[in-house]
């Protein structure tokens, strides 16, 4: 399973707030939702979170294999 890092936490360390996300139109407010809820974001999301957070995706997102070995 996909578990993703503390990005709204990443993203407030480079000064990106989720209001100023929304104002400038950076991520709407259905994406900041299912971040703050890690839930699944596209790949599209998760590019532009690279660039504003200037990081690689493996900073956001890893992989942990399920207990059932799914």
């Amino acid at each position: 399973m996909i578990v993703y890092a503390d990005i709204l936490e990443i993203l407030a360390g480079k000064g990106w707030t989720t209001y100023r996300l929304i104002k400038d139109r950076k991520l709407g407010n259905g994406t900041i939702n299912s971040i703050r809820h890690k839930k699944s974001i596209t790949m599209e999301t998760l590019d532009k979170l690279c660039e504003l957070c200037e990081c690689q995706p493996g900073d956001l997102i890893r992989y942990v294999p399920d207990k059932q070995g799914k």
